[in-house]
C-alpha cells in the first residue's frame, strides 16, 4: 500500500511540473479601429435622437433666417476658396499636413498616386485646435450652429466633437453642400458652385469637360 501511494505522489507531482496550456485570449481591435467605430456610433446615435438636427440643404436658409442658426463651414481652406456661403464662419476640421517626416512623406505619395492626382485633395491630418478655435469664433455654447463640409461626413464628425464640448444648440447639413441645388444657396461667394467645390485635380476637368458638353446638348 505504500508503495502505491510513493507512485501516486510521485506522478502528482510531475503532473505540477508540466508547463499549464496557455489561455484563451480575446482578439482585440486596434485602438484606432475601436475610436472611429465608437465615434460612428456616437454620431448616429446623436441623429438618431435629434440631439443633433439634420437639416436638408433646401431648408438650410430657412434654419438661418428663421431659426436662428449660423452657417459654421468646416472644409479646408482650399475648398472655401474656391466657394463658400456668404456670411458663413470657416473653421476647418481638417488641415494640411505639413510634416515631412520618411513615414508621412511616403504616405503623401500614396496618397498622392491614389486619391490627390485624381481629387485634387492634400493629405490632411485633425485640426488639434478646432474646438478651440469655433470658442474663439463662437463664444456663447448656447449658440445655434449648422455645421456644414462638402458631402457630410465631416461635418458629423465635427458636430459630435462640438457637441462633447458642451455646444448642444447644432444642426448638421445632411449630404453637405454636394447635394444642395443653385438655389438652395443663393449668396455664394467665389469662383465655382457650390456643389463643386470639393472637386480637384484630373476630376476638375472632367467635371468641366462633363459640364460643357451639357451646355452644347441643351443649346442643340
Amino acid at each position: 500500500m505504500a508503495i502505491q501511494l510513493n507512485h501516486i505522489s510521485t506522478f502528482n507531482s510531475k503532473l505540477e511540473k508540466q508547463p499549464k496550456p496557455p489561455l484563451p485570449t480575446t482578439k482585440r481591435r486596434p485602438a484606432l479601429q475601436v475610436n472611429a467605430v465608437s465615434s460612428s456610433n456616437n454620431a448616429r446615435q446623436l441623429i438618431q435622437s435629434q440631439a443633433i438636427r439634420a437639416i436638408q440643404p433646401k431648408e438650410a436658409v430657412a434654419a438661418i433666417n428663421s431659426d436662428g442658426f449660423t452657417l459654421l463651414d468646416i472644409r479646408p481652406v482650399w475648398e472655401t476658396e474656391k466657394a463658400r456661403v456668404k456670411g458663413s464662419l470657416n473653421v476647418p476640421l481638417f488641415i494640411e499636413d505639413k510634416d515631412n517626416g520618411p513615414l508621412t512623406l511616403l504616405k503623401k505619395w500614396v496618397h498622392f498616386g491614389y486619391i490627390g492626382l485624381w481629387t485634387g485633395q492634400y493629405f490632411t491630418t485633425m485640426n488639434p485646435d478646432f474646438l478651440l478655435r469655433v470658442e474663439e469664433v463662437v463664444p456663447d455654447k448656447d449658440s445655434k450652429l449648422l455645421v456644414a463640409c462638402g458631402e457630410g461626413l465631416r461635418s458629423i464628425m465635427a458636430a459630435t466633437k462640438l457637441y462633447e464640448g458642451g455646444y448642444k444648440n447644432l444642426g448638421w447639413l445632411a449630404g453637405g453642400f454636394n447635394r444642395s441645388g443653385d438655389e438652395d444657396f443663393p449668396e455664394v461667394e467665389g469662383t465655382e458652385k457650390l456643389q463643386y467645390a470639393t472637386i480637384g485635380g484630373a476630376s476638375y476637368y472632367f467635371l468641366q469637360l462633363l459640364i460643357f458638353l451639357q451646355s452644347v446638348g441643351k443649346s442643340n
